[in-house]
């Protein structure tokens, strides 16, 4: 993907960085007056793999499990490693994460074989394959395999065959292609266009907006981000379609673009000419853009707080060259912020309360006693 860049960078500078006890005492505040009464599903993070350096994949795993990672993820790409071999090797040195593809070109694939493949994977790793699935979006690709380049709508016809092939083959009917029965992965549908979302939506357990689309104007396999408000119409599309299924459906995003700096607007600036893009043509563009991320660790944590709260996203995929750097927004997020858990623990104290409890009242003097004792 020709958008995602390497380096590090910055924040808003009218943006405030409140430390981390006052985003807790936030949090608690906002508990207190039933805000977060809707239970938000938890966040995971995931990372890519970036197309060569295979020597590297396995560090790259490792040091991702470590880092606090819930995923890593092998791409589909003429020109990458197998992507299923990649999956194989990291479960053989990770014992946590789960083993992704984002996402497989489905025109490469016949769904039998597919789901070989997948079941092979899943049963050495223990349960722990993802099954990314997308429609592939560089021609040029499809002209080096000798693949017909079909039509945008057949395309989407053809993802949804393959789906229900592999529905069918593991659920156990039919004809077995499996070394033996086991559950379905989860299935993750990744891309942009509403007919594919609308697929997405009525039949994965996982949404991925990559907010990306191809740019006419640019190289093979350019993209463009799309603005926020494109975003929120795809979100929109997406819970609507889901229907009843929507609260056991996973909403992910994937993040172009990482980097940590305590001058967002600074670094912004300096990204404007390297993005060319007109979505991207000012360093507020850049700065708004949901899937791109500057600014410190805190300030990031803040705001993919925001973003579960306006698009849903729980689930946040980054590309490998950014995964140091979202790492140190994942070791904020789980050391500093109110975690789900705790806001879980925080609300059946409220809701049963015992002798034995610190009353959910007195735990804003806690906090405030820690904030204390770190400063002096």
């Amino acid at each position: 993907m020709i958008l995602a860049g390497s380096t590090p960078a910055a924040h808003p500078a009218g943006r405030t960085c409140p430390d981390h006890f006052s985003h807790e005492r936030t949090w608690l505040a906002q508990l207190r007056v039933g805000r977060l009464a809707d239970a938000m599903r938890p966040f995971r993070f995931g990372v890519n793999y970036p197309r060569g350096a295979l020597e590297t994949w396995l560090d790259h795993c490792r040091t991702a499990e470590q880092q606090g990672y819930d995923a890593v993820h092998a791409p589909d790409h003429l020109g990458s490693a197998a992507p299923f071999a990649m999956l194989a090797a990291a479960a053989a040195v990770t014992e946590r994460v789960k083993l992704g593809t984002y996402v497989l070109n489905n025109s490469f694939w016949n769904p039998h074989l597919l789901a070989r493949e997948a079941a092979t994977v899943d049963l050495l790793s223990g349960g722990r394959v993802e099954l990314g699935l997308g429609l592939g979006y560089v021609r040029s690709e499809f002209e080096t395999a000798g693949i017909p380049w079909q039509p945008h709508a057949e395309r989407v016809d053809r993802l949804a065959a393959t789906i229900d092939v592999l529905t069918q083959v593991f659920s156990g009917a039919g004809p077995q292609p499996l070394p033996e029965p086991r559950p379905r992965p989860p299935l993750m549908i990744g891309g942009h266009n509403d007919r594919l979302l609308t697929l997405a939506a009525r039949t994965c357990d996982i949404v991925a907006f990559s907010g990306a689309l191809a740019r006419k104007d640019g190289p093979p396999g350019a993209l463009r981000l799309v603005p926020a408000d494109e975003v929120q119409a795809r979100v929109d599309l997406v819970r609507k379609e889901a229907g009843d299924r929507l609260d056991d459906v996973e909403f992910a995003s994937l993040i172009q673009y990482v980097e940590i700096s305590d001058d967002a607007e600074r670094t912004a600036a300096e990204l404007v000419e390297r993005f060319g893009d007109d979505s991207l043509n000012t360093p507020e563009r850049i700065l708004a853009n949901p899937f791109i991320k500057i600014g410190t660790a805190a300030e990031l944590t803040d705001e993919v707080v925001r973003d579960r709260h306006r698009f849903g996203f729980t689930y946040l995929i980054t590309h490998g060259q950014h995964r140091d750097a979202l790492a140190e927004v994942i070791a904020v997020h789980r050391d500093f912020a109110l975690t789900d858990a705790r806001t879980a623990e925080i609300n059946r104290r409220r809701a049963t309360p015992t002798s034995d409890m610190v009353p959910v009242e007195d735990m804003t003097h806690l906090l405030d006693e820690r904030s204390a004792n770190e400063q002096s």
